[in-house]
């Protein structure tokens, strides 16, 4: 498996594979947050865009936002990284794709001089927790929030060292 920035010709097939990871997650094609999943021209020109990949294909991707870009939702301040969109296509799942997209995602964070790295989850999202937990992220329930009516993110925080 490797990690690399997405390509752009692949963002379409990013897009399709952040959405088909999101879907049960969604209230359907007609929630809002399913253009936001599928736009990953948007997230590859104003964060960083990463995706995983194997001989088969896309395994996987995540956004990392460093400082300045857009896609930050709770990280407020320079020394503070975040992470959106982490997303794992079916046949990537229980390979370790997530863990090193997340692995990932501190790296970079500390790249951008973040001392702690942030994300926002769903609490039905129980795989995906067990890996935040697995790399020392513990829940920040100061920074949970509503993004939209009827819509409760749990945030999470690590220090990184």
């Amino acid at each position: 498996m490797e990690l690399r920035r997405a390509l752009p010709g692949e963002l379409p097939e990013v897009g399709e594979l952040t959405v088909t990871a999101y879907e049960e997650f969604t209230r359907g094609p007609s929630d809002g947050y399913v253009a936001q999943l599928r736009d990953a021209g948007r997230r590859f020109r104003e964060a960083e865009l990463w995706v995983a990949v194997d001989a088969g294909g896309l395994l996987g991707t995540v956004t990392c936002c460093p400082p300045g870009s857009p896609w930050r939702e709770i990280a407020q301040h320079d020394h503070e990284g975040e992470f959106r969109m982490l997303a794992v296509h079916p046949r990537g799942r229980g390979r370790g794709v997530g863990t090193a997209l997340v692995r990932l995602c501190e790296e970079r964070a500390r790249a951008h001089g973040a001392t702690t790295l942030l994300l926002s989850s769903l609490p039905v999202m129980a795989d995906a927790q067990r890996i935040y937990r697995a790399r020392g992220f513990r829940r920040a329930p100061e920074l949970d929030w509503d993004p939209v009516p009827d819509v409760h993110l749990v945030a999470f925080r690590k220090e990184l060292t």
